[in-house]
């Protein structure tokens, strides 16, 4: 919880800076996420996993910093995942994390309103974590630990993922001149979410799991 709160005080330091310049707006906003893991499995062979729904929600600050352009800090709940169907058997991930996007914004104006293209980093925090698994036989639910290394003594029958994560996204989106504004983003995650497997070490470095996604978010900006 301690790197969840420094990304809470990062973007709360971000919020107090910006009230002290000319123009700064703030936002709320929520929608759709569609996401993926993508990567590599123990044999290095790729992964076949497919999309999952989930949602954001949360707040940003948009900072002049130049003629149309803008920095924009934001902190968002964030739930990602995948599903995986092998055989007879179906597994679904879900993961929830706190996430800090930090977007350099172009936004001109386009007929009723601003035409909006972003793109940034984006720093995030796994909190929680479900997967379920599906058979004939029915299905079970279980948690998802978050640590960075599995040992020797951790149980083959608990799901395991790095809590960190951080990565890029882009973009695009239309502004009303009421605030009201739709934008279309697309995520790719640049950190391994699997933690290092201390049972079986030779396999380590051929698995490779990452967030990949695209999200649909509709927000007003005051």
């Amino acid at each position: 919880m301690t790197k969840v709160m420094y990304i809470v005080f990062m973007f709360l330091s971000t919020v107090a800076f910006s009230t002290a310049q000319n123009s700064t707006s703030f936002a709320v906003l929520g929608g759709l996420n569609l996401q993926n893991l993508t990567g590599k499995d123990e044999l290095g062979a790729k992964l076949d996993n497919d999309l999952i729904t989930g949602f954001h929600a949360g707040v940003n600050a948009q900072i002049p910093i130049a003629s149309e352009f803008y920095f924009q800090p934001g902190l968002l709940f964030s739930t990602k995942g995948a599903k995986n169907e092998d055989g007879l058997f179906t597994s679904t991930y879900r993961l929830s994390y706190i996430e800090l996007p930090l977007n350099l914004v172009f936004k001109t104006v386009l007929g009723p309103g601003y035409f909006m293209l972003g793109f940034g980093p984006y720093l995030a925090y796994g909190i929680l974590g479900k997967v379920k698994n599906e058979g004939s036989g029915g299905s079970v639910e279980s948690d998802i630990e978050f640590k960075n290394t599995i040992e020797l003594s951790d149980p083959l029958s608990t799901t395991y993922f790095k809590a960190l994560d951080a990565g890029g996204n882009i973009f695009v989106g239309y502004e009303l001149n009421n605030g009201i504004f739709l934008n279309f983003n697309t995520q790719l995650g640049m950190l391994k979410i699997n933690p290092k497997d201390n049972r079986n070490p030779l396999s380590s470095d051929e698995k490779s799991i990452k967030n990949t996604g695209f999200g649909l978010s509709l927000g007003y900006r005051f």
